[in-house]
């Protein structure tokens, strides 16, 4: 069968029919079973964090420099670093908090010591080196999702409702998420444009060798120029947009998919969803609101709640 333009069209409106069928298949019972045994998991995790951390540190060489001493090392740096981002409260509130805590833990640091650690280098280094470990001890599928959201740089601003989001306002943010665990492993962001935090999503993701079966996107990536950063191995689940006017190689390998189980493709397309569960997630836990002024420092806030997601997320599966 040859796929012409007018096919392509013909088979988008199929899908569109198919679409509204499956947003009305009745509703599954909750797993809460699962979900209890996942919750168990995070609670180990969380128990072996300062060593994930220690051993993260473990991993980076410094040299010692000229100057005043830190009043914290490495370690203890992060883990505070980790602490404040947790408690998603602004850094006066977390100095606070730790000095209720003093008399417990012995330490007491100001607000500006909390804000100096998003810019600190060598705790960078040790959250890179966590998000690695943590990535290490999981079973990868391959099978993968993406999306873009955004995140506030004021209070006065919300993401979602305002339909002008300039890039002075937002944070755009892009994180590639995989299928069967739900956890995050290739994240970018960028004040520009979401395209321009896929392709940083796209470019960690390889650059930490994780390997790649299916990828679901939506139509704003939906372009010849994304797809072929894909090779034919890889089944990318992508609608094509109504206005598709050629065809191309990359289009015909997916619109043949379509046409052999359109409802399976869009079973599998449908997987997507889970970039949006983990973005609400991700924003009922951590917020919304990136407080940091200084671009290098929203940029560690946004990668924080990466590493954090790949610690607190639940993924649950319904049979």
């Amino acid at each position: 069968m040859r796929i012409t333009k007018k096919v392509a069209h013909q088979i988008l409106e199929v899908l569109d029919e198919l679409r509204e069928e499956m947003k009305n298949n009745e509703q599954k019972d909750y797993p809460y079973a699962e979900w209890e045994r996942k919750r168990k998991e995070v609670k180990t995790k969380l128990r072996m964090l300062p060593k994930y951390v220690e051993k993260a540190t473990s991993m980076i060489k410094t040299e010692k420099t000229t100057g005043r001493p830190k009043n914290l090392n490495l370690t203890q740096r992060t883990m505070l670093f980790l602490f404040a981002r947790l408690m998603n409260k602004s850094n006066r509130d977390v100095e606070d908090i730790l000095g209720l805590l003093e008399p417990i833990f012995g330490i007491s640091v100001s607000y500006k010591t909390i804000e100096r650690l998003y810019s600190d280098e060598e705790v960078k280094l040790v959250l890179h080196n966590l998000f690695i470990l943590l990535l290490k001890d999981e079973n990868l599928s391959g099978d993968i999702s993406g999306d873009g959201t955004g995140y506030c740089l004021t209070v006065t601003k919300h993401y979602r409702t305002n339909p002008k989001k300039r890039s002075k306002d937002y944070k755009y943010a892009f994180r590639l998420i995989d299928i069967d665990t739900g956890l995050y492993i290739g994240v970018g962001y960028s004040a520009i444009s979401e395209m321009k935090a896929f392709s940083q999503a796209m470019n960690m993701m390889k650059e930490l060798n994780i390997p790649v079966n299916s990828m679901r996107l939506d139509k704003y990536f939906s372009s010849r120029k994304v797809l072929k950063l894909f090779d034919k191995t890889v089944t990318v689940y992508i609608i094509p947009k109504k206005n598709i006017s050629r065809i191309g190689l990359s289009w015909y390998r997916i619109i043949r998919n379509i046409i052999d189980s359109p409802y399976l493709f869009l079973k599998e397309y449908f997987k997507r969803n889970l970039s949006e569960t983990g973005f609400s997630s991700d924003k009922k836990r951590f917020g919304g609101v990136i407080r940091q002024h200084r671009e290098d420092r929203q940029e560690t806030a946004l990668f924080s709640i990466a590493l954090l997601h790949n610690l607190f997320f639940v993924r649950v599966v319904f049979r």
